[in-house]
């Protein structure tokens, strides 16, 4: 396992990658850290970093690096339900329960997102509350605000300099 610093814009993200697959994106001071691993490179990391530069510059909306997220099996459930959201649209927390086919479990559906080990690539940003309110994101809602605006057409590179 190794991992890498991305300087994005919405500040410093650890990649970490197992050889084959993006295990990990955290944020800098995000709320449940992750292990961390010695710094290198790969060509999964590459990928990523490319990729990456292409999402905030508005030019790409589906990442095609392969992840592995660890997680329980609801957890890995929430997750590949995350990634069937378009970029550019919301669902609520109720939403993404009864995509997994547990309508009664949003609480959980909320823990899972909290607890998502590759954020950004898996758009747990794009979870948002029934009533149209921005609620929880690991990265802070700041965060969260930009990368909704940047999937609306918004230019996060003009707002971050």
């Amino acid at each position: 396992m190794i991992s890498a610093i991305y300087d994005s814009p919405i500040g410093p993200l650890t990649l970490a990658s197992n050889g084959k697959a993006l295990i990990q994106v955290e944020f800098e001071g995000g709320k449940y850290p992750l292990p961390q691993y010695e710094l290198g490179n790969d060509k999964i990391i590459d990928q990523a970093r490319r990729e990456l530069d292409q999402y905030f510059a508005g030019k790409l909306v589906a990442f095609k690096v392969k992840v592995d997220p660890q997680g329980t099996e609801f957890q890995r459930k929430a997750w590949a339900a995350l990634q069937t959201i378009p970029y550019g649209e919301t669902r609520s927390y109720a939403q993404q329960a009864k995509a997994i086919g547990s309508p009664k479990a949003t609480r959980a559906i909320g823990a899972a997102n909290g607890r998502n080990p590759i954020p950004v690539i898996i758009p747990c940003h794009r979870v948002i509350g029934a009533n149209g309110s921005l609620t929880g994101f690991g990265g802070g809602m700041e965060r969260k605000q930009i990368l909704l605006e940047l999937e609306q057409g918004g230019d996060l590179l003009a707002r971050a300099s």
